[in-house]
């Protein structure tokens, strides 16, 4: 997942490069999450079929080719394909790693040793390419060699990873399965897809946008300092995750749209008075908002999925998620062209606390009935 985010902080280099625009940089960064979703629609539920090794086997291959699209630095066409393919790899992951590591990790820690997973893997990418890129020579080339060791250690690792789809009969016809979504896990759906909508939409402005608006806006040039700022987003994540295990997810996920509203206001006057200070605290209170309101609609969704259905109902739900991170950014984008990328930001920000405000005012009302549904499911 860290392959994913390596980019981030080298957007400004590939515009100086190439000679793009802001828009461009979102458009490149959304071919990312339309690989993701198009993986997530068509083999969402493959590891359910396969078994989680084979799935996890072919993402790592398809992040290899990812990062030798990135080494061969051949100018857009070459970012456009490096990116795709790491969304299509990406896309298998968030099933499949998903699934696997609440099957394999120890009772009391599975719903946070998933989410920690995925959201770790996104706040190292943008670190260790920020710093490679600023204190290391060759700052398009170093970080994705970087990765490509990373994934040789990962390939040898899930060697070692015992396989915990087990099949009685003979093996079930691969085919798309689209958003299907099991009935009895409709209900909760709804609300979970939104909260993680949200949530992704915050994590796509920090992880496409603010190095622009460092920038732009700050002018901070550095580099490292921009990759810390996201690397902030999903520790503050990570932390958010941790409380929610004794919150319980009923109260965590409007707790969570809370947070989002407050990080996004912040980030959103850090642009008005040009403050890194207040663009950080945004960062961390909206990141903990999202790490709430993420491992919650992963715990709800989880629990009222069928088991021989999990992998793809879980998919299901990142696509939401993923049309959250791609959807508004490129908006941002498109606004940029005519607003400036700060006042586009401002939108984004205004649009995000209203869109929050709802869905957690909505999950206040209904948590003591989703609670009763927890307690009743186990």
């Amino acid at each position: 997942m860290a392959g994913t985010t390596l980019p981030t902080p080298l957007y400004g280099l590939y515009r100086q490069e190439l000679g793009f625009g802001e828009l461009m940089v979102t458009v490149v960064f959304a071919v990312y999450a339309v690989g993701v979703i198009a993986a997530l629609l068509v083999a969402g539920d493959f590891s359910d079929k396969l078994g989680r090794r084979p799935v996890l086997f072919a993402a790592i291959v398809l992040s290899a080719a990812s990062a030798g699209c990135f080494l061969l630095e051949g100018g857009l066409p070459w970012l456009f394909a490096g990116r795709l393919l790491s969304g299509f790899a990406a896309g298998l992951f968030s099933g499949a790693a998903t699934a696997a590591v609440l099957e394999l990790a120890p009772s009391g820690s599975r719903g946070f040793a998933a989410t920690a997973a995925n959201m770790g893997g996104l706040g190292c990418g943008p670190l260790l390419a920020g710093l490679l890129a600023q204190y290391a020579p060759r700052p398009l080339t170093l970080p994705f060699a970087a990765h490509l060791a990373l994934l040789a250690v990962g390939f040898a690792w899930t060697l070692a990873l015992p396989e915990t789809v087990r099949r009685d009969g003979p093996r079930p016809r691969l085919r798309p399965r689209g958003m299907e979504v099991p009935r009895e896990v409709r209900p909760v759906f709804v609300p979970a897809g939104l909260a993680c909508f949200t949530g992704f939409a915050v994590f796509g402005l920090f992880t496409a946008v603010s190095p622009g608006f460092m920038t732009g806006t700050l002018h901070i040039g550095n580099l490292a300092v921009s990759g810390a700022v996201v690397f902030s987003v999903f520790c503050a994540s990570l932390l958010g995750q941790s409380l929610t295990g004794r919150i319980g997810p009923p109260v965590a996920l409007p707790l969570g749209c809370l947070g989002l509203v407050a990080g996004m206001a912040q980030a959103g006057l850090s642009l008005v008075v040009s403050s890194l200070v207040l663009l950080v605290t945004g960062a961390v209170t909206g990141g903990v908002g999202q790490g709430l309101a993420f491992r919650s609609a992963m715990a709800t969704v989880s629990a009222r999925a069928p088991e021989d259905r999990r992998g793809g109902t879980i998919s299901a739900l990142f696509v939401v998620a993923y049309l959250g991170i791609s959807l508004p950014v490129v908006g941002v984008g498109a606004l940029s062209t005519g607003l400036g990328l700060r006042d586009a930001g401002l939108v984004f920000a205004a649009c995000v606390v209203v869109l929050a405000s709802g869905v957690g005012a909505w999950l206040w009302r209904t948590r003591k009935a989703e609670a009763a549904a927890l307690a009743t499911s186990g």
